[in-house]
């Protein structure tokens, strides 16, 4: 069994992060940390991956995270996913769900513990990951509404 837990970084995505190291602890069972980067700059800056006028970096982008992941869950496996989208209608948002849920049925995950902004909520706004990843039957969902 593997636990995914998708990391963006923001708070609620590390309180996801550490309520998936407990369970991965308490199950003895492998945690996968992703980050996904789409290709946008302005998405990057929006999650505070970037400052305004900064230079658009993955690389740098991903090592911040990854660095920040693994002071949270020090045993996890890190993976990186960059999208870009061909797709003239596709959001970077629904290209790193896509990725999200590429990668839980690639890893045949048990768990996907969701922490992002506006995950869980009771509308769906378009910025979030929470419903369309919770959509996919093929793995059971920890939703991770407060910070606290």
């Amino acid at each position: 069994m593997t636990l995914l837990a998708p990391y963006d970084g923001s708070e609620l995505a590390t309180s996801a992060l550490e309520k998936a190291t407990e369970f991965s602890d308490m199950l003895d069972e492998e945690l996968v940390v992703l980050t996904v980067i789409p290709d946008d700059a302005e998405y990057a800056q929006e999650r505070g991956w970037i400052t305004r006028g900064e230079p658009f970096d993955a690389d740098a982008i991903a090592d911040g995270i990854r660095d920040r992941a693994l002071s949270v869950a020090p045993s996890a496996t890190f993976r990186t996913e960059r999208v870009d989208s061909d797709e003239p209608t596709a959001t970077a948002t629904t290209d790193v769900v896509r990725a999200i849920r590429l990668v839980a049925g690639e890893l045949e995950a048990s768990v996907v513990f969701i922490g992002s902004e506006n995950a869980g909520s009771v509308i769906a706004p378009l910025s979030s990951v929470g419903s369309p990843v919770a959509n996919d039957q093929r793995y059971d969902v920890y939703v991770v509404r407060h910070t606290d």
